[in-house]
């Protein structure tokens, strides 16, 4: 039961995170939003330029100098958060209840009042977050191989399907910052 719960939380931040590293590109390449850094892995690095990093390029949001600083914040918040998360929440059920799909207020939509329909979901759920780990594996080697995001890579691959893809490349990895 405890890795069940376990793999359908990771799941659910690998689904959160396979779109947090395409979307910021996308939006910078296809939709012309200008992003400082839309590439997932070099982002984090703004925090050591000059200036600090500026979330959303508004400085007047938060306005991030210090890495440790912000290392001990998100512990601090992140611990909390899973504290209250693991401890019940506001939404602290009977024993015996399903604390991975709690129902009530987390379904508002009402997708979980069919049983049948709730079974089905809960199925693909687990394969598009399976799916969206091993994407996060992907990103992650691509980005130690290329030193290119994922949509740079897509996009690169779709101009030259036959000379540019994983059988051809004879490099070990071009990570350059």
């Amino acid at each position: 039961k405890r890795y069940r719960e376990t793999e359908v939380i990771h799941a659910r931040f690998a689904m959160l995170g396979a779109l947090g590293c395409v979307f910021p590109e996308i939006l910078s390449k296809y939709a012309g939003v200008p992003i400082a850094e839309p590439v997932w892995f070099k982002a984090g690095a703004q925090i050591f330029s000059e200036g600090g990093l500026d979330y959303l390029g508004n400085p007047n949001l938060v306005h991030a100098q210090s890495i440790v600083a912000i290392l001990t914040f998100q512990v601090i918040l992140m611990g909390a958060a899973e504290a209250y998360r693991v401890n019940g929440g506001p939404l602290a059920k009977p024993e015996g209840s399903d604390p991975v799909y709690p129902g009530g207020p987390l379904d508002p939509l009402g997708l979980g009042k069919n049983e049948d329909k709730l079974a089905e979901l809960k199925v693909k759920e687990i394969k598009n977050g399976r799916l969206a780990m091993t994407a996060m594996l992907g990103f992650y080697v691509q980005a130690l191989v290329t030193g290119k995001g994922p949509v740079e890579n897509w996009a690169s691959h779709l101009s030259d399907p036959t000379h540019i893809n994983g059988f051809t490349q004879a490099y070990a990895t071009k990570f350059a910052l």
